[in-house]
């Protein structure tokens, strides 16, 4: 496991839950907005390899979490791209704790197998954008039909999960947010997260602003047509 960072503490990002996050190294998209570049790009996390945390390390830490937090979330990047990952998470259930996956839905095999087999217990998936503007957004590498695969097994309620959605102004129009419900159309639950203009991947995103109360409150009705619960984080 390429493990990049950790946070010790959250009760954000695991729903009722207090938490540690794990983060990995690594991603195969190339959204404009991100803004852990580090964390993305090959060149980039070859110049911070060296400070990447030894799973050891981490596990030695989670030990003395026992009792104290109720879960761990893996998130990246795309943890997904690592080859030992369900080796760790395991590791992790020995523990005696959840485990919350965050995915961009790109590997359904993987999140397939890993539901199946009851190796996570939540899973929160990144919705970019309607399909017709995916690649446009996340680079054109990637298979739609993946993440069209992805999204409809977790519609299927086989495990508790979330849609998430980091929202730009002029990249999240009215028109967008009523295609992205009629693709998630019958989802319990997606939360829409204001994009933060700090350094991107994409400099031209950095004059990029968030949405306005108002377009925040149109988004919310659009998808509310489709979606059972409509709800924006931070």
């Amino acid at each position: 496991m390429l493990i990049s960072g950790i946070q010790k503490f959250t009760l954000l990002d695991y729903p009722e839950k207090i938490a540690t996050i794990i983060f990995t190294a690594g991603c195969n998209f190339r959204c404009g907005f991100c803004y852990n570049r580090e964390f993305v790009l090959p060149e980039e996390i070859e110049k911070i390899k060296d400070s990447f945390i030894f799973e050891d390390t981490v596990l030695n830490f989670l030990k003395t979490r026992v009792g104290k937090i109720d879960g761990v979330v893996i998130s990246g990047g795309e943890p997904t791209l690592q080859k030992d990952l369900e080796d760790f998470i395991d590791k992790v259930k020995e523990l005696g704790f959840l485990v919350k996956l965050d995915t961009n839905g790109t590997n359904p095999k993987i999140l397939k197998k890993l539901v199946e087999n009851k190796k996570i217990d939540f899973v929160a998936m990144d919705i970019k954008t309607d399909f017709n503007n995916y690649k446009n957004l996340v680079g054109q590498n990637i298979n739609l039909d993946d993440i069209k695969e992805s999204l409809e097994f977790l519609k299927k309620d086989v495990i508790p999960y979330e849609f998430r959605t980091t929202v730009v102004q002029g990249i999240h129009t009215p028109e967008v947010f009523e295609e992205m419900g009629k693709m998630l159309k019958g989802a319990r639950k997606i939360y829409l997260q204001n994009f933060r203009s700090q350094t991107t991947l994409d400099s031209k995103f950095t004059s990029k602003k968030s949405l306005s109360k108002e377009e925040l409150e149109k988004a919310v009705e659009i998808l509310s047509k489709y979606i059972h619960k409509v709800l924006v984080r931070g």
